[in-house]
């Protein structure tokens, strides 16, 4: 006899490993911000206060159903608050909010080039932290003060995290890690969407020579203390569909190819967030190692199931637009109709094809029914 823990454990470990397991795992996950509105707490004083993100972190898990935890500790809005980040803003109804920051000028490439620590040291986090941009001795105590506030809360996270898993009876799996593609890193925090966006046509040297030198970075930071397959390493692919495909081969490609095996060489499992539709780039994913965990934004599932359903493992295409103005029938419908195409043969896990923010993201009722289907239809 297994326990519900250790059967949702084993779904998941079964996936990774290449094998079918004794139904479809489900895997749905909300930012936090959703888990503190679920849990009726205000938004601005929930994301400061951690004895309220902790409550809504347990009442969320104990009542959406997914396999997994479905939400986690991301960005500290009390850490940014101490560093006076400008990438990371909340507003006065506690949104966080990201926007666009340039934090490297388009003459600095060779700068970041020669030495990419030594630019994000100096330059790159003071420009993205005002209290950083300051006389060393303020700026190492504002560091210090950031850090200790970081590892305080982060651990007492981890630590309530844990208590939530064994409470609910969610899979047990290590912890993850997360972490970025050498061009989207340069686009997300140096250039910006538009700098980025000028350089593939001004500088594509430039992009070539950055993405090279910033790979040691982003790969290190993608392996866990103890690396698994069952530790998976996050990537958002943000830039791709914006790209020309001769711009994604020769400037994208390489350096992202290079670090999924890099991940994989290491022992990690990976999984990638595939923006917007990547139809136009589904040959190049038969490239990377296999069973890569894919979860995809948009496209006709039918044809990625066709193309790469045999090599990685398929999730995503479930539209939380539905969740949230659609009926229950509607939603439990589209949900059969994505186990229907995806799951023969395993290697699918049942997820959203994007986060909700907040509460006005997904209706919970629609929620719990789309869970109960796929619970009691989900089997192959």
């Amino acid at each position: 006899f297994m326990s519900l823990q250790e059967e949702r454990t084993k779904i998941f470990k079964d996936v990774y490993r290449g094998k079918v397991p004794k139904r479809v795992p489900i895997k749905i996950e909300f930012e936090p911000g959703y888990a503190i509105e679920y849990a009726g707490h205000d938004l601005r004083k929930g994301q400061l206060d951690l004895a309220l993100m902790q409550d809504s972190f347990d009442k969320l898990a104990g009542g959406v159903n997914s396999d997994t935890l479905p939400v986690k500790y991301g960005m500290d809005a009390s850490v940014l608050q101490i560093m006076g980040a400008k990438n990371y803003v909340m507003s006065d109804d506690g949104v966080l909010q990201h926007p666009e920051i340039n934090t490297m000028d388009i003459s600095e490439y060779d700068d970041y080039i020669s030495d990419p620590l030594k630019f994000i040291h100096e330059k790159v986090m003071t420009r993205f932290h005002t209290n950083l941009d300051t006389k060393p001795e303020k700026r190492a105590i504002t560091l210090a003060k950031a850090f200790s506030a970081f590892n305080e809360r982060f651990y007492e996270m981890m630590i309530h995290s844990e208590k939530v898993i064994a409470k609910h009876k969610l899979a047990e799996l290590p912890g993850g890690i997360l972490t970025e593609t050498p061009f989207d890193f340069l686009g997300n925090a140096l250039r910006g969407f538009m700098g980025i966006a000028m350089d593939t046509q001004d500088v594509p040297d430039k992009i070539e020579q950055a993405c090279l030198k910033t790979l040691p970075l982003v790969a290190r930071i993608g392996v866990t203390e103890n690396p698994t397959i069952d530790a998976r390493c996050d990537i958002p692919l943000h830039y791709p569909t914006y790209l020309s495909t001769n711009d994604f081969e020769k400037l994208y490609f390489p350096t992202f190819k290079k670090l999924i095996e890099y991940l994989v060489d290491s022992g990690m499992g990976v999984n990638l967030f595939l923006e917007n539709d990547w139809i136009r780039y589904i040959d190049y994913l038969q490239d990377l190692p296999d069973n890569i965990f894919l979860e995809i934004e948009n496209g006709d599932p039918k044809v990625f199931k066709e193309k790469i359903g045999s090599k990685h493992i398929i999730a995503g295409f479930f539209p939380i637009e539905l969740l949230r103005s659609g009926t229950k029938k509607e939603c439990t419908e589209k949900a059969g109709e994505l186990i229907d195409i995806l799951a023969p043969g395993g290697k699918y896990i049942f997820s959203w094809n994007k986060t909700p923010m907040g509460l006005g993201d997904a209706k919970p009722e629609n929620i719990s029914a789309v869970t109960k289907f796929v619970r009691e239809n989900g089997v192959y």
